[in-house]
């Protein structure tokens, strides 16, 4: 029997069917994010490990809870004492996640691929933080969520993510499952803007 070619399917957004409804809200840009790579790291903070996996990853993992620093091709983002969420934009996952596992089971770490986990949106605009700010009950200002800080907290009734890359430019990542609610509501919201 001949062997049969094996379908691949295209990629789409979890969000591809709400892109004209979030594009037609005119006080805050909303895009879809490209897909990432991304890897959750477990190690000890006073370990090597954190050094050993800078070097595969091409720059510093942040020293500090609930903030990021960018790497070559995305985001390493602190979310705890002991855990890093690593994206990258350019390495697939399969590629990219047994570097930083090698170099994190070496100093007593794990390294684990959950990049279909979490989908992304950018917000873009003034009016970005207000409108987040209507969903959600963390202090969003400029001063107390400066650009290099994250924060994993509920919008609305789902868990999200959420990145200060500047004043006017906020990310949000959210499981691939919540994300059509997190969209609608934050539409539905911003029709008050």
């Amino acid at each position: 029997m001949a062997d049969l070619p094996v379908p691949t399917l295209p990629w789409a957004h979890p969000l591809e069917s709400r892109r004209a409804r979030l594009e037609d809200v005119s006080a805050v840009r909303q895009e879809l994010s490209a897909p990432v790579a991304a890897v959750d790291l477990r190690l000890d903070p006073a370990g090597a490990g954190p050094a050993a996996v800078a070097a595969v990853v091409g720059g510093p993992l942040p020293e500090r809870p609930d903030t990021w620093t960018a790497l070559p091709a995305g985001l390493a983002l602190r979310l705890g004492p002991d855990e890093w969420l690593l994206t990258s934009s350019r390495a697939r996952p399969e590629d990219w996640e047994f570097g930083v596992d090698e170099a994190a089971l070496a100093h007593g770490g794990s390294a684990v691929d959950v990049s279909a986990q979490r989908t992304s949106l950018r917000l873009r605009g003034q009016r970005a933080r207000d409108l987040l700010a209507s969903c959600c009950a963390l202090d969003l200002r400029p001063a107390s969520f400066p650009r290099g800080r994250c924060a994993q907290t509920l919008l609305g009734q789902s868990a999200v993510l959420l990145v200060a890359h500047d004043t006017d430019d906020l990310q949000l990542f959210v499981r691939t499952s919540f994300a059509g609610y997190v969209a609608d509501l934050l539409v539905d919201a911003a029709h008050d803007f």
